[in-house]
């Protein structure tokens, strides 16, 4: 997807509404992916997938996590072998049994392998005291960002919430930024999309907002700095501060 113009750090001084990612952005879930994809794997009798593949791949939604693991672990030599005498291990015959396993296992540790970022209550208590109306978008399933959000006490924060399957299109796609702009009541040159992945900033720019980036979070294995934003945040903290300047 080609990007728009670059907004600028003055556009952040007309913002009206916020939207927030989840994952990597508010909260640092890498653990419960880990520990809710090695129990998958192990259920499908395949070999533990590395955390560092987990970490690269997460943040397009759940089915495209599953679908990418799931090819990668049969493409393996000693998985290979035996696909050569079973021609049903492919990633559509193992996919329904997979999701159903990973939601178990998720649903059953959501959150139990994961903090909240330093930083983040205290630019949230900020701005709810500001009056500033916030939303959560994630390609996260609604179900488990809304147990999330619940678990850490962030869930107060927020107005309107929605996941990976809230709208027929996730991040990049800017549709689900347009329809939680329209849910806030906000102008979307006037919101502003906080999220650390190149998801996040594509979605924003297609569909006309800032977007600012964190730069601890998960963006596919690249450098978020290589991304177009109007600020690269090295902590929640600042981000009061670039809104000011």
């Amino acid at each position: 997807m080609r990007l728009s113009a670059m907004p600028t750090l003055q556009d952040l001084t007309q913002i009206e509404a916020v939207i927030f990612d989840l994952d990597g952005t508010l909260v640092h879930t890498l653990g419960d992916f880990q520990v809710a994809l090695h129990r998958t794997m192990a259920d499908l009798d395949l070999p533990p997938v590395s955390d560092a593949l987990i970490e690269q791949t997460i943040g397009k939604g759940s089915e495209h996590l599953i679908r990418s693991l799931l090819a990668h672990q049969i493409a393996r030599p000693e998985v290979k072998g035996v696909g050569q005498a079973c021609a049903a291990l492919t990633v559509d015959a193992l996919f329904d049994r997979a999701w159903q396993r990973y939601q178990h296992h998720y649903l059953a540790i959501n959150g139990q392998f994961a903090d909240v970022y330093p930083g983040v209550l205290e630019v949230l208590q900020h701005l709810a005291g500001q009056g500033v109306p916030m939303a959560c978008l994630t390609n996260k399933p609604l179900a488990f960002a809304q147990a999330l959000l619940k678990n850490k006490a962030l869930t107060p924060f927020f107005g309107p919430v929605f996941g990976g399957d809230s709208f027929e299109r996730k991040k990049p796609d800017p549709l689900p930024i347009l329809k939680t702009c329209e849910a806030l009541g906000s102008a979307v040159a006037r919101t502003l999309m906080v999220g650390d992945s190149s998801n996040d900033a594509q979605a924003a720019h297609a569909a006309g907002c800032p977007v600012v980036l964190v730069t601890y979070g998960y963006n596919h294995g690249q450098p978020v700095q290589d991304t177009p934003a109007a600020a690269w945040l090295d902590s929640l903290a600042d981000l009061p501060a670039r809104m000011k300047s």
